[in-house]
């Protein structure tokens, strides 16, 4: 198994976006996504967009600044509507020599051979953000764990 996993991915847009995208091959990249794409991006919403020039631009952006930047598929399937269904991750050294990471899970959508939309769920990963209960307590209390945040 290619430790990138992304024999998890069925053969198809999605599969070849991965392979570009890890070979940091902008042209065949941005080319398996819908003229049209739409991300959604339900944990901000601010962030979601349409068309595949915003691809262009945030991989442009993230191929130039993260120049190791390497995605790894976690687990994947395909659902009976044809979504295909991603646990994903990628890892990265910004140009300080700090690493990014992020992880999480995308929908796609998949129309005439191309990605046509996502449910984009990828968050930074946050090791510094304290245990289970420090997380209950902010989802309780806010973010400065009292009243009145």
């Amino acid at each position: 198994m290619d430790a990138s996993g992304i024999e998890r991915v069925p053969e198809g847009p999605v599969r070849r976006m991965l392979a570009a995208a890890n070979r940091h091959d902008l042209e065949a990249m941005v080319s398996e996504f819908a003229e049209d794409y739409r991300n959604t991006t339900p944990a901000h919403p601010a962030r979601s967009f349409t068309g595949s020039a915003q691809v262009r631009k945030n991989w442009t952006a993230l191929f130039s600044g993260l120049p190791d930047l390497a995605l790894t598929v976690h687990d994947a399937a395909t659902g009976p509507d044809g979504k295909v269904w991603m646990e994903w991750s990628n890892r990265g050294t910004r140009p300080d020599g700090s690493v990014q990471r992020a992880a999480g899970v995308s929908i796609l959508t998949v129309r005439d051979d191309k990605i046509a939309a996502a449910q984009f769920y990828l968050e930074p990963v946050d090791q510094d953000s304290g245990d289970v209960n420090q997380a209950v307590s902010q989802v309780v209390h806010g973010p400065a764990g009292g009243e009145g945040s």
